[in-house]
């Protein structure tokens, strides 16, 4: 299940309320080697660092949710990386979605959920991918 963050859960609530008008965000998927929080906290690995991005999607990326559940629509994976991600053997555990390439301030995560299984990448030539319908939101 995945989990938003009080931040955003804001602007959807001010905009159900009249307040914001809100813009669809562009997701980016990142990953996280502990459990974040609804108020923003993370641990990401450091973007650049053995070749680690985030990866970019676009709407064509997801399904329509049905049932309050939302899966991916094409296969998506990380670039192989050219170096640890994570320190010694640190499992990343948690998918999280930003609303931006770089940027990592807790306004920028949008929502997360667990990674099952977690993924190691503690040398170079590991790709994580996610074949089509492998990540599944959902939302109670």
């Amino acid at each position: 299940m995945a989990n938003l963050t009080t931040a955003f859960d804001n602007k959807i609530v001010d905009h159900v309320h009249g307040k914001v008008s809100f813009t669809m965000p562009q997701l980016f998927i990142g990953l996280s080697s502990t459990t974040p929080t609804i108020a923003g906290a993370f641990t990401e690995p450091t973007i650049g660092t053995g070749g680690y991005a985030r990866i970019a999607t676009t709407g064509a990326s997801w399904n329509a949710a049905a049932a309050g559940v939302a899966a991916n629509a094409a296969a998506l994976s990380f670039p192989a990386s050219s170096a640890a991600w994570s320190s010694g053997a640190s499992a990343l555990t948690h998918l999280c979605y930003f609303d931006n390439a770089t940027a990592t301030g807790a306004a920028n995560l949008v929502m997360f959920a667990p990674l099952t299984p977690s993924v190691t990448v503690n040398a170079a030539g590991i790709t994580v991918n996610f074949a089509i319908g492998a990540i599944s939101d959902t939302q109670a």
